[in-house]
């Protein structure tokens, strides 16, 4: 039995899906107004890998993933790029597309956009104003009236009278409440609109989830998940509009990925240590930032450091050194690794512990390597690629990993040819120069190994 935290019990539950066998569940996705940066990088291999696990696991989930693509940030960025705000989003959707590949990151099933998806929306702000959850205001917004639900709060745990407190209403405001919140937003002059019952406007940002995720996924589905900064205030919106518009509970398990923290300080721009996922790859390899991000529990708090990266790409180093040069058998029924893995990954998507077997099959492995074990050797390496396609890893030829790197590296080709050089000068006798490619492939961290095969290298 899988055991999930749910954020809204506080609790780890036992998870049991709504139809036996089949996982429905909705994952808060990217304003796409910037590249992605790390704290996205975060969610999206938090639940890639929750997916691979349901789905390794038996399960046929049904896994959407939204992106919004009409929001202030949006324009105000495209106003001040003098481009439409469409060209925006679509250059940086693909971006997004792009970042995800490299980091192994599986396709959701479904990935809406919230301007598809404009007269759902509309609908469903026209029944809550029927139910006396909403009201239009005079200038053009449409708010919803959270006093008129009496379970706001329930997710975040926050009191309405506490939000309440101290609390003001912008005198430009037609709000009802300081609590309410923008179902629909009248247009600016000159701003892209789209028509409703209430004049041209666009949605507010959470109503648009709402909309999306019941379209796709039903009134009530299995997993709600995103960032932890989208808690309060929008998924405590978003139960609200849903339960409120179609009567029903909205989700059963809610799961917040962990805060990123740079050296030790929360990650932003105003100190200078925001990073895009772009950069990152630049200096590290997609694997490595990968297998970083899942050594550490999905809930817990990442801290990103240069010495952490580090650490994350030699622990990495050491499965990839035990599949060297080992063909994996092709098929190795599931024994006591694959038990273990399960035990941690069942006790909440336990990723740290899932890693800790896996480095537990390569110790064993050498151990079998080093008693002439080959085929023992071939059933472990069977396993560790195995367990590892889970987690996103050790998907890739040995050789390949260590000989891949990063931009403004070597390439292969040019290693190559040092390599070559470096031969021809030592067959001339000239040690001094084949001591000097030597030592400067290794200030560019090309370690070399010699044996009576040849000379054989990787990335330090």
């Amino acid at each position: 039995m899988i055991r999930i935290y749910n954020t809204l019990t506080q609790q780890k539950e036992d998870f049991q899906p709504i139809q036996p066998g089949k996982v429905r569940m909705y994952v808060c996705g990217m304003t796409v107004y910037d590249y992605c940066h790390l704290g996205h990088a975060r969610v999206l291999v938090a639940f890639d890998v929750i997916t691979r696990y349901l789905r390794h696991r038996g399960y046929d989930v049904h896994y959407v993933r939204n992106i919004t693509d009409i929001d202030d940030k949006i324009l105000r960025r495209a106003d001040e790029n003098g481009e439409p705000f469409d060209a925006l989003t679509k250059r940086m959707i693909r971006a997004m597309h792009e970042d995800e590949q490299k980091l192994r990151v599986l396709a959701p099933t479904e990935e809406p956009r919230a301007t598809d998806y404009i007269d759902e929306i509309i609908a469903m702000i026209r029944v809550l104003i029927s139910k006396d959850h909403a009201y239009a205001a005079d200038n053009g917004d449409v708010y919803f009236a959270v006093n008129s639900f009496d379970g706001y709060g329930k997710l975040s745990k926050k009191k309405l009278e506490d939000l309440l407190a101290g609390a003001r209403v912008d005198v430009e405001q037609a709000k009802k409440s300081p609590a309410d919140f923008a179902l629909w937003k009248a247009a600016k002059p000159g701003e892209v609109s789209w028509q409703s019952p209430w004049g041209d406007g666009r949605p507010g940002w959470h109503i648009e989830c709402s909309a999306m995720s019941t379209r796709c996924l039903g009134d009530t589905f299995d997993i709600h998940g995103g960032g932890p900064d989208l808690l309060f205030p929008h998924h405590e919106n978003e139960i609200a509009q849903s339960e409120c518009a179609t009567g029903h509970h909205f989700v059963n398990t809610w799961l917040h990925a962990g805060a990123i923290r740079v050296n030790k300080e929360k990650m932003s721009k105003s100190l200078g240590n925001f990073f895009t996922i772009r950069e990152i790859l630049d200096k590290y390899p997609a694997e490595v930032v990968r297998y970083f991000l899942v050594s550490s529990h999905y809930r817990s708090q990442v801290d990103y450091s240069e010495d952490n990266l580090a650490e994350a790409g030699r622990t990495l180093e050491r499965l990839y050194h035990a599949l060297r040069g080992v063909v994996p058998t092709k098929k190795v029924p599931e024994g006591e690794f694959d038990h273990q893995f399960y035990q941690a990954m069942d006790d909440d998507f336990n990723t740290a512990g899932a890693i800790s077997v896996l480095h537990g099959v390569a110790s064993e492995l050498n151990q079998a390597r080093r008693d002439g074990d080959d085929g023992r050797v071939a059933e472990l390496a069977a396993v560790l690629v195995r367990l590892g396609a889970v987690l996103g890893i050790l998907q890739q030829d040995p050789e390949a990993f260590f000989k891949a790197g990063v931009a403004g590296d070597l390439t292969a080709e040019q290693i190559e040819a040092m390599i070559q050089a470096r031969a021809d000068a030592r067959k001339s006798k000239n040690f001094a120069e084949a001591d000097r490619i030597r030592d400067e492939l290794q200030e560019k961290g090309i370690i070399l190994d010699d044996s009576r095969e040849g000379t054989s290298w990787r990335r330090g």
